[in-house]
């Protein structure tokens, strides 16, 4: 991330993000002979255009495409052996979860989850024999972010422990994790990188020539690449990247704001917001968020299926980063496979609604939640308990729907109450 901040504290986007974006990799001389390549999965042409592009956007010196985000990740812990232990954050993708608990663990590999954002807990995970640490940042769905550079420090003071940040969620736009000290990042590009709910695919970047040899290996001993013609589509859905995600970050804290004073809402998990908890931590290493955020409401399980099914804009699906806004029930849907008990421990609860803002209108995304609110909500006592009467019901028509501006400053404001 570039040098001074931005309005609103936030770090800047790295100048020439765009133009790296869409020309990186791109030399038409490379189309010219097929000199090097001598078989598919080892590599091709449009692959390696890809591999460039995602190493120049994260900073790193090499880019790995893979099959998908968890065949990024099962590459990348095949780097271990057995005896070997990881450090991963307790809460993780389900898809990752599922892989470390049900699969990972078979092969002799031990796995402790601890919440890495308390270094105290971080310092006692730790053990002779770990080789990795497994960061998501922020956290889905609770949106708990860790400090990168902090983290990065107090673990390497231990030994050589690979630091292994998954940045799905803000992409290098946002986040450049290899910039706060860590070894790879890896990315399920099926989501925000691409961006058009047409392809599966994952990435890894690393700076250092050992860490990417042992990685070259295993994509290919492994088998898990992707096709070149998703290669063509990613690579495509690059060159809009910056333009894309500046779109997520205003309507998400639009929408974010909406919610904050909406007086169903308990709580919304979003760190472009003052209130969130791990704000100063996200300003620091982020330049700003995402459009994936979560938020808990004053209801139970029924009013989270009722709302859901109000919907009318929003699709009710368990993907993230594409142009369509989507929202789903992380304890139903996403983590259903992350056991219960843990689940409740950690705050994944029926109460708990993940959206994904994708690329409308922020007004009729606000009037939609609107709506789905006050058709889950409208024939209940608690829709009553919660609202005074001038607030029954609470209209969208007087929130002011600004233009671009910094993410502390995007809100929608109401009039007084009277």
């Amino acid at each position: 991330m570039d040098g001074p901040r931005k309005p609103g504290g936030f770090l800047k986007p790295r100048s020439g993000f765009a133009t790296t974006a869409i020309h990186a990799g791109q030399e038409a001389e490379k189309w010219k002979s097929a000199a090097g390549f001598e078989y598919g999965r080892s590599g091709n042409p449009m692959r390696n255009t890809l591999e460039e592009c995602l190493a120049a956007l994260d900073g790193g010196n090499h880019g790995f495409a893979f099959a998908s985000g968890l065949g990024a990740i099962t590459s990348i812990v095949a780097m271990l052996s057995k005896g070997d232990h990881i450090v991963a954050m307790d809460e993780l993708y389900g898809g990752t979860s599922l892989l470390f608990r049900n699969v990972i663990s078979r092969l002799g590999i031990d796995v402790t989850f601890a919440d890495i954002t308390d270094l105290g807990v971080l310092c006692n995970a730790l053990q002779d024999n770990t080789k990795m640490l497994w960061i998501e940042t922020p956290t889905n769905p609770l949106m708990k972010v860790v400090d990168i550079g902090n983290t990065v420090r107090i673990v390497k003071r231990r030994g050589p422990i690979l630091v292994v940040v998954d940045n799905t969620f803000l992409t290098p736009y946002l986040q450049r994790p290899l910039e706060f000290g860590a070894d790879i990042v890896v990315y399920s590009l099926t989501k925000y990188m691409n961006g058009h709910s047409d392809v599966v695919m994952g990435a890894a970047v690393v700076d250092e020539q050992a860490v990417a040899e042992k990685l070259r290996f295993l994509q290919n001993a492994m088998g898990i690449v992707p096709s070149p013609f998703d290669c063509y589509l990613v690579n495509r859905s690059l060159k809009t990247l910056a333009l894309r995600m500046e779109k997520h970050r205003e309507t998400s804290m639009i929408v974010a704001r909406y919610l904050e004073r909406h007086p169903l809402i308990e709580e919304v998990m979003h760190p472009g917001l003052k209130s969130h908890k791990c704000h100063d931590i996200a300003k620091k290493q982020t330049a700003g968020h995402s459009g994936v955020f979560s938020f808990r409401h004053a209801g139970e399980l029924e009013h989270s299926k009722k709302l859901l099914s109000g919907l009318k804009i929003f699709t009710l699906a368990e993907s993230l980063g594409g142009y369509e806004s989507l929202a789903e029930l992380p304890s139903l849907m996403t983590h259903a496979s992350v056991p219960e008990q843990l689940r409740t421990e950690l705050g994944i609860t029926h109460t708990l609604i993940r959206l994904s803002i994708g690329l409308e209108d922020a007004q009729d995304l606000v009037r939609d939640l609107d709506q789905a609110l006050h058709y889950a909500f409208n024939d209940t006592d608690i829709y009553v308990d919660h609202l005074r009467p001038s607030q029954i019901r609470p209209s969208v028509d007087h929130i002011r729907f600004p233009g671009p501006a910094s993410d502390e400053n995007v809100s929608p404001e109401r009039p007084p109450d009277n």
